[in-house]
Parts: structure tokens; C-alpha cells; sequence
């Protein structure tokens, strides 16, 4: 409670009045007529009083800055190819209050409603929405062709275009020779999908390489609030160059996708005495069969380290199974001598050891 000095007021001079019904000072009942030779009823020494309002008003400035805040670490996010990729990271990205807009040649326009995002079936209109992000879903065939028919010239100028293909260096390379050099490029790659990741991202590795990010705090915040993302969803960062990665990806996606492959060619069933070995192979074949040939397909014709690892595991095949026919022929042979010995009556020759005994005499005959 606020406290204010007492304001005093003079006495205010009264004048005749003709009509005593007009006197403020003067009314019908005797009782009411101010007497200033004595003490009022109410004093004329008032003391203003005024009680704090709450600071927790629910529109009050602190709740308004706090909302601001949140606002402010949302994006717009336009993604561009909404099949089953797109509408995995769309799910998350619409529960974490970001605005998601999409586009795709096929229309996904229930899909999107159920997810909470805004479909666009004509690239022009999702484009004059201004998305700060535009977020490439597309199969690795088909991004140059995709890249291309975007209506750029309807985007912000300084746009953050981000890809999340298996491969780095062939996005990368499309970024910086058909988008103006006024848009920031970020490459992307998280290592999960809708299988691996259906049960939380948490600990799953997430790839990305700042290829082109501008000065401005505006746009170096944009791309940590995009980010922010993954990092929210616990997802283990790892920023290494597109070069770096497409080295480890052949290494480890290439060959594993490979294996999956080959594995499911062999038409592997569940037992009912399945190892933990097993079942890690019949795990494989779930996980890699679930994505089309053209994602595998795409991993061997754009990732230039593919075919080097592709002939090491041709090579180590052959090799294991020379080293297999290796030992089966020695067994085969082994038993074809000795078969033949017996055949032909031949005995069975004796080592010819210079035995000496202690005594220095020789050997007895059933020795040699």
C-alpha cells in the first residue's frame, strides 16, 4: 500500500445565493449544512490510497513476453516431398508448435490434415507463404529434378534450404549451383526413419554440416532453433563435413543396407530356437526392406566411396568361401589317399626316426 502526504484543502468561501435549492452547500435538511466553526463529520485531510495490482494477470506484460518468447523459437517449416519420410519428421515437428506447410506431386492432402499440417498441391502457393525453412524430403533420384521446379523467386530471399538424403555431397553440390547465394544450405542426415525411430529419436545419430550460413544473428539463430529440433527429441549431434560423411555412410549405411538385402533374399523365417544372432539378422531385414530400392539405389549411384565397398564385400565373400573349399578339399583328398592305400593293398609307411637309446643299442625291429 502506497502512501501519499494529506492534502489539505481551504475552506471555500460561500456567497449569497438567491435560490438555496442551487447552493452545493445548502440542502433541505439542516443537519446537512456545513457549520465551519466546527469539526466536520468527514475530514478534510484525505489520504490517497492505492493497492498494488497482482503481476500474474494472465495479459499482463510478463505473460506477453513470455508468450513472445515462445513464439519466437517456432518456425515455419515448408516441406517439400510428404510421403512416409515427410510425415515422420512431420508428426514431430507439428507436436513441438512449429507451423508445417508441405507439398507433393501426390496428393497427401488427408494425411496432412490428420497430422495438423497445411497441404499445398501447387509448390507456387506453399512458396508465397513464406516458409523460413524450406525442408527437402525427396527420394535422392528424384531432388534435382524437384529443386529445380520450385518457384524461387516467390521465396524470402535469404531462405534456409535443408535436405535430409543418406548422401551429402550430391545435395550439397545442387545447393550451391541452382539456389541463389543469398540462401543459407544446411545438410542434413538423421540416421533413423520410421522403423528405427518409431519408438523416440532418443540417442539416434543426426548428421548435419553448416554448408552455407549467413552472418546475420537472425539467420545464425534460425538454424540452432532448427536444430533445436533434434536436440529436443535427445537425438545425438554429430557435425562433421558432407565429404566426412559420405566416407563413414558407405562404410556403414551402404553395407548395411547391402547385407539386409542379400538377407532378404534368402527368405529368413522366425524358428522356434532363433538366437539373439538371429534375430539381430532377422531385425536387419525388417528395418532394410522397409525402404524402397530407390533409397539403396540412390546410396550406390551418389555416394562415389559405394562401389569400393561394395567390391570389398564381393572380394571378403570369395575369400570365405575359398577358405571354405580350401579346407573341404583337404578332407576330400585326405580320405581319397587313404581309401586308395587300402584298396591296393599298400601298407602304411612308418616314420623313420634316428631313435638311440640310453644304452646305445639299436632299436628293435617293431620300433622301424
Amino acid at each position: 500500500m502506497l502512501l501519499f502526504p494529506s492534502l489539505k484543502l481551504s475552506k471555500p468561501k460561500l456567497s449569497p445565493h438567491p435560490n438555496p435549492s442551487l447552493n452545493p452547500y445548502i440542502s433541505q435538511s439542516q443537519s446537512k449544512i456545513p457549520n465551519f466553526n466546527r469539526k466536520p463529520q468527514h475530514p478534510l485531510h484525505k489520504t490517497i490510497q492505492i493497492k498494488a495490482i497482482d503481476a500474474a494477470q494472465p495479459y499482463d506484460l510478463e505473460s506477453n513476453l513470455n508468450s513472445r518468447f515462445i513464439q519466437s523459437t517456432k518456425l515455419k517449416i515448408g516441406i517439400i516431398g510428404f510421403g512416409n519420410y515427410g510425415q515422420f519428421l512431420a508428426k514431430t515437428l507439428v507436436q513441438q508448435g512449429h507451423n508445417v506447410l508441405a507439398h507433393s506431386r501426390t496428393n497427401y492432402g488427408d494425411a496432412a490434415k490428420k497430422l495438423g499440417v497445411s497441404f499445398f498441391s501447387d509448390p507456387h502457393d506453399l512458396c508465397e507463404e513464406h516458409p523460413e525453412v524450406i525442408l527437402l524430403c525427396t527420394s535422392i533420384l528424384s531432388t534435382e529434378t524437384v529443386l529445380r521446379g520450385l518457384p524461387l523467386q516467390r521465396l524470402k530471399r535469404n531462405t534456409l534450404f535443408v535436405d535430409v538424403l543418406s548422401v551429402k555431397e550430391f545435395p550439397k553440390s545442387l545447393f550451391l549451383r541452382i539456389l541463389p547465394k543469398d540462401f543459407d544450405v544446411l545438410c542434413t542426415h538423421p540416421m533413423f526413419g520410421p522403423e528405427s525411430g518409431r519408438n523416440g529419436w532418443k540417442g539416434l545419430p543426426f548428421v548435419y554440416d553448416k554448408v552455407r550460413i549467413g552472418r546475420d544473428e537472425s539467420r545464425v539463430n534460425r538454424c540452432e532453433r532448427f536444430l533445436n529440433i533434434f536436440v529436443q527429441e535427445g537425438c545425438r549431434m554429430e557435425e562433421m563435413s558432407c565429404k566426412e560423411h559420405d566416407k563413414n555412410a558407405a562404410e556403414s549405411q551402404f553395407i548395411t543396407h547391402t547385407v539386409g538385402r542379400v538377407l532378404e533374399k534368402l527368405s529368413l523365417e522366425s524358428t522356434p530356437i532363433n538366437t539373439k544372432g538371429y534375430e539381430t539378422l532377422l531385425n536387419l531385414v525388417e528395418n532394410t526392406s522397409g525402404d524402397s530400392f530407390d533409397l539403396y539405389y540412390g546410396l550406390f549411384m551418389y555416394n562415389h566411396n559405394a562401389m569400393e565397398q561394395l567390391e570389398r564385400l564381393d572380394m571378403a565373400f570369395e575369400a570365405l568361401k575359398k577358405e571354405l573349399f580350401g579346407h573341404l578339399r583337404d578332407v576330400i583328398r585326405k580320405e581319397l589317399f587313404e581309401h586308395e592305400k587300402k584298396d591296393f593293398g599298400v601298407p602304411k609307411e612308418k616314420p623313420m626316426l634316428p631313435l638311440l637309446l640310453e644304452n646305445g643299442k639299436s632299436p628293435p625291429p617293431s620300433m622301424i
